[in-house]
């Protein structure tokens, strides 16, 4: 009786459950959808959006294991590359998935997926900081705003009913592009940059680019949200 009294529970919890309408507007989204369209109309049946979600965390989780060798090895800078590439294809093609297949789960969706990228970002921070390719300063402030965005997403998603997956032109797939060519720059023996006369860790300079830029977009989109809410709630 008491089991029979959940599902009653969750199901009328999901009926009333309203999913948040997506916001993508970075460079790659268009064609990323295509994509990702054609790929889950190919995908065996055998394969389900929580093997893919999966695929994302291990993936993941071992792109840190990877750049922590590459301290070692700078060719499993290579090994990390492909790592990205599995991650991107789990955690991008697990939802159109079930939305192609009409199998959607908005709330254990949104719950795991994200789990899966907080883990997923901490592994992958502290292998980049083990690699030695970057100062721990700077992996931790990346690894911060990281979460501070998240955290500002998810606290738009709720109050707004908007699910911002982009910020501007950039999203998570550009990340990893940008990832990506770093590490073939680390690769082929570029670990440092030459900027006004300075010398400098390849990925400390990108990382703090990365670090001025989620700053100044966290600042841009806690302003713009916060007068948005302000107004939809005057003081009367």
């Amino acid at each position: 009786m008491l089991g029979a009294t959940q599902t009653a529970d969750d199901a009328s919890m999901t009926e009333t459950f309203t999913n948040a309408a997506r916001v993508h507007t970075a460079l790659t989204a268009a064609y990323e959808k295509r994509l990702l369209l054609r790929l889950a109309r190919h995908t065996p049946a055998h394969i389900s959006s929580d093997h893919l979600t999966a695929l994302a965390l291990v993936a993941q989780l071992a792109a840190g294991a990877a750049y922590a060798m590459a301290s070692h090895d700078p060719r499993a800078l290579w090994l990390v590359n492909l790592l990205i590439a599995l991650n991107w294809l789990g955690d991008s093609l697990d939802g159109t998935l079930a939305r192609v297949r009409n199998q959607q789960r908005p709330r254990y969706g949104f719950y795991v997926d994200h789990v899966v990228d907080i883990l997923g970002a901490l592994a992958l921070i502290a292998g980049l900081g083990l690699s030695g390719f970057v100062h721990w300063s700077i992996a931790i402030a990346m690894l911060l705003c990281f979460y501070i965005l998240s955290i500002e997403s998810f606290l738009a998603t709720y109050t707004l009913g908007q699910f911002h997956i982009s910020h501007g032109l950039f999203g998570p797939t550009e990340i990893r592009i940008l990832l990506i060519v770093g590490n073939i720059a680390l690769a082929t023996q570029h670990k440092y940059v030459e900027i006004a006369g300075g010398h400098f860790l390849l990925f400390d300079f990108g990382g703090a680019i990365a670090i001025f830029g989620m700053a100044i977009m966290t600042f841009v989109t806690v302003t713009r949200h916060t007068v948005t809410l302000y107004r939809a709630e005057p003081l009367t």
